[in-house]
C-alpha cells in the first residue's frame, strides 16, 4: 500500500465508519421459485440450504439488506489487508 501510517489510520477510520453504517444486513441470496412466482431468501447453515419466503411488501428491503452483506464482506476484507499493512509498519519501526 506504500503510504504513511497517518494515511493508513485515516483509511482505517473511514472503513470502520462504513462498516458500522452497513450492519443492518441479511445473509443469503434472493431467488425466485420458478413458475410459481414466489421469491425466497436462501442461506447455507451447516451444509444445509435454508429457504425463507419473502413477502412482496418487503422484497426491496430484503434485496437491499443482502447487498449490504456483500458490501460488508468487501469492507472487512479491505480492513483486514489494511490492518496487515499497519502491523508490518509497526513491527519494522
Amino acid at each position: 500500500m506504500g503510504t504513511s501510517p497517518w494515511h493508513l489510520q485515516q483509511k482505517k477510520e473511514r472503513l470502520k465508519r462504513e462498516i458500522s453504517e452497513n450492519l443492518d444486513f441479511l445473509v443469503g441470496s434472493v431467488t425466485t421459485q420458478g413458475p410459481t412466482g414466489g421469491v425466497i431468501l436462501t442461506t447455507k447453515e451447516n451444509t444445509k440450504t435454508k429457504s425463507r419466503y419473502i413477502r412482496v411488501g418487503i422484497l426491496q428491503e430484503v434485496q437491499t439488506m443482502t447487498l449490504r452483506h456483500r458490501k460488508l464482506k468487501a469492507l472487512l476484507k479491505e480492513l483486514g489487508a489494511l490492518n496487515w499493512e499497519l502491523l508490518k509498519m509497526e513491527s519494522s519501526s
